[in-house]
């Protein structure tokens, strides 16, 4: 019997724990050398001294890694034990058994140390307390550690190389296939490509993955996936199968690796795609091309409508706010919000929702449209292009492919119908089992194509109006043409919002007084275009040139215009009532009769009546409102009637009769008061 001067009674009292563990499910169905050898160390704690009844074997971390503990139950039975006095000795064949992490190693030797317990592996038994043990067990942990991440490296370093080349084999999308050679061709089947590409055709054209989904079910067309077992199973339409497909760099034919990142407890982090790792130009047959697919991803970013943090426009939408997802405030910085409650309008609602204060700005939305779309007008005047007969090409081209798609799902639909039909047929009616379920595999592809063709007989897309041919002849100059065509049915508001984002960044507007709003454009490029606009204020007080506006009328007033014709002169000179972009009579006639200059003779009659009071008169005299006054004449609480001359109500202006009404007033306020 091979003893050790390190064993001794204390020890052999205790139990010696045999550890064994293999890395992975693999290498316990393959390496079967490697763990008949840890599990001879019975044998090994038999010659040190123990009894075959104080051995015991911890096999609960087969297939387990020991980078970490806290998933391996049979380590923390290990330490469970050690910690209560039950160890006096752990065997394993080496340490990379125990723990391959020095953050689980060095714990585990301090409290062999205080609880005496003996190490041993194929070298060698050692006393962790000891100061020679402890130093050779530190040694063979640190190498231990060491080892692993030298593995991994070597692995790492190997994959790395493999993916440069673009030759490591990652999972293909559907739509593609790699042959038993290793090559990656398209999917044999032309319906799959025909979907596939159908998918980037049109959300080029609509530039919305929500609206591909909207085009896919009028059509009632289906996308292409793949099933648990690879094979490619046809699924209705969905955003995030859309999304998926519009995502895959692999199908601009582009291999790529590391598009994410791992952090420490924490989920793997999509990188931008200037950060990507790996990226090897046409590795797979494509199905669009590198730039089309980097569009796409800037489209889908841009309508991605995060306006607080990341400040994208979102995607043009069929609100009546032109500039939505464009707007910011010239005060904070922040992205204007719409609202549409009383009227369009733009609100800086962030400093509101996030400190608790007033609203930044409130603007009306429809004069910054307007001058904006003016001004994008006047950019496009030198443009010459025919861009109708450019839509209409493009949307007569989807409404092909989308044809074809449909044609092709018929074709496959008929082709499965008949298959059924003849695995049916095939089979021995008696043999009820099989015959019920192809029964209604065949009942159910019957069902399939009915929908299918009832489908296919709905209009395949939109019907474009016919144009006059003066309107025809004038597309070929869009500068001229586009303004006509803005108010007609033709263009839709999401159009007309994707025609401005094409040459406008962002618009800053900013409340410089209370009727004027300073709009400055950001064109695509970096220019600038600056503007104060006039915006509809609630009072003629709030007019910046209010004062200026007063003394002007009341001279033309003075030297005999009507209000009509002040109203035009001044309109001319620039000047405008609260709400209108004009000056309008009645603005005239407030200012007018504000300062006593009448005209009419039934505003020259005189309202003072000799020995009578009228309803404003007595009003004033009671500090009440002439409603009140008005309110009790009618309920016949005070009896008085018009005058026949003048029709109006006439009080005698008498003493007594006034404080009768002072009492009335006074009884009402009491009666309230109780």
């Amino acid at each position: 019997m091979s003893s050790s001067e390190l064993v001794t009674p204390q020890h052999l009292c205790r139990k010696a724990l045999i550890y064994i563990r293999q890395s992975t499910p693999h290498q316990v169905l393959s390496n079967q050398e490697s763990l008949r050898l840890q599990y001879a160390l019975q044998e090994r704690a038999i010659s040190l001294g123990w009894s075959p009844a104080a051995v015991e074997v911890i096999d609960a971390d087969l297939g387990l890694t020991a980078a970490a503990a806290h998933h391996r139950p049979g380590f923390q039975e290990v330490v469970a034990q050690l910690t209560v006095g039950q160890v006096g000795i752990i065997l394993s064949f080496d340490v990379t058994r125990l723990a391959r992490n020095c953050s689980d190693w060095y714990p585990l030797l301090d409290l062999c140390g205080y609880k005496g317990c003996l190490i041993a592996d194929g070298d060698g038994v050692y006393d962790p307390a000891a100061p020679n043990g402890r130093l050779l067990l530190g040694l063979k942990g640190q190498l231990s550690e060491w080892e692993l991440h030298t593995i991994r490296a070597r692995l790492s370093a190997g994959l790395l190389n493999k993916a440069a080349r673009g030759e490591l084999a990652l999972q293909l999308p559907v739509g593609l296939v790699r042959t038993p050679d290793g090559r990656v061709v398209k999917e044999p089947n032309r319906e799959v490509q025909d979907r596939i590409a159908l998918v980037f055709t049109t959300f080029l054209q609509v530039r919305s993955a929500s609206k591909v989904l909207q085009a896919f079910h009028q059509q009632g067309l289906a996308l292409p996936r793949r099933d648990r077992f690879g094979d490619v199973a046809w699924r209705p339409p969905r955003v995030a199968a859309i999304l998926a497909i519009l995502k895959n760099p692999a199908y601009a034919g582009t291999f790529v690796y590391g598009r994410t990142r791992s952090e420490p407890h924490r989920a793997p982090r999509r990188l931008p795609l200037a950060q990507w790792k790996i990226r090897v130009a046409d590795a797979y047959p494509a199905y669009v091309s590198w730039a089309d697919f980097e569009r796409i991803q800037a489209l889908l970013r841009d309508n991605y409508a995060e306006y607080d943090r990341n400040k994208t426009r979102g995607v043009p939408r069929a609100g009546a706010a032109l500039l939505h997802g464009l707007v910011y405030c010239g005060a904070c910085g922040h992205k204007l919000l719409v609202q549409y409650k009383g009227g369009t309008r733009y609100l800086c609602n962030y400093l509101r929702q996030q400190y608790g204060v007033p609203v930044c700005q409130h603007l009306p939305a429809d004069p910054v449209d307007r001058w904006v779309v003016a001004a994008f007008f006047e950019a496009l005047a030198p443009i010459e292009l025919d861009v109708y007969a450019q839509a209409v090409a493009a949307e007569q081209a989807i409404a092909a492919q989308q044809a074809q798609a449909r044609g092709q799902q018929l074709e496959r639909l008929r082709y499965e119908v008949a298959l059924a039909e003849r695995q049916f047929r095939r089979v021995d009616p008696e043999n009820r089992l099989v015959a019920a379920e192809l029964e209604r595999r065949w009942e159910a592809a019957l069902r399939a194509l009915q929908s299918a063709e009832a489908e296919s007989v709905r209009p395949a897309g939109r019907v474009f109006p016919s144009m006059p041919d003066d309107l025809r002849a004038a597309f070929t100059a869009l500068g001229s043409s586009l303004p006509r065509l803005w108010d007609q049915p033709c263009l839709s508001q999401p159009q007309k919002k994707a025609l401005l984002r094409c040459l406008i960044d962002k618009v800053v507007l900013h409340r410089s007084a209370r009727d004027r709003v300073q709009a400055r454009i950001v064109w695509q490029g970096g220019a600038t275009t600056t503007r104060d606009l006039p915006v509809a204020v609630g009072a003629l007080a709030d007019l910046r040139e209010a004062a200026q506006l007063e003394r002007h009328v009341l001279a033309l007033c003075a030297a005999g215009l009507t209000d009509e014709a002040i109203a035009q002169q001044l309109t001319a000179r620039g000047f405008r009532s609260p709400l209108r972009a004009v000056l309008l009579p009645s603005t005239v006639r407030t200012i007018r009769l504000r300062h006593r200059m009448l005209r009419q003779r039934s505003q020259s009659h005189p309202r003072s009546i000799p020995g009578h009071l009228t309803v404003p008169q007595v009003a004033r005299v009671l500090g009440v409102t002439p409603h009140w006054l008005y309110d009790r004449i009618h309920n016949g609480t005070i009896q008085v009637s018009k005058d026949s001359a003048t029709r109006l109500y006439l009080f005698p202006e008498d003493p007594a009769f006034l404080e009768q009404l002072r009492a009335l007033v006074a009884d009402d306020r009491a009666t309230l008061a109780s």
